[in-house]
């Protein structure tokens, strides 16, 4: 009988899940609701990735701390 997909990808992420630990990294953080939904609704309005946001705003904030 054909194993299933759902154990084949569990059996594939129980695997890797050290790796994935050490190659990403990710925050647990909040915001308050209103304002991730409109911050959600501008990433999709303009096809902006969450990471692209992340990464832009770094580079930003760099630059800002660099002239001070």
């Amino acid at each position: 009988m054909k194993t299933p997909k759902s154990e084949i990808d569990k059996r594939y992420e129980d695997k890797h899940k050290e790796e994935r630990k050490a190659a990403h990294a990710v925050w647990g953080t909040s915001m308050n609701r209103e304002d991730f939904e409109e911050l959600n609704k501008f990433l999709k309005v303009n096809h902006i990735r969450k990471v692209q946001l992340i990464y832009t705003g770094w580079e930003a904030l760099k630059e800002q701390y660099k002239k001070s």
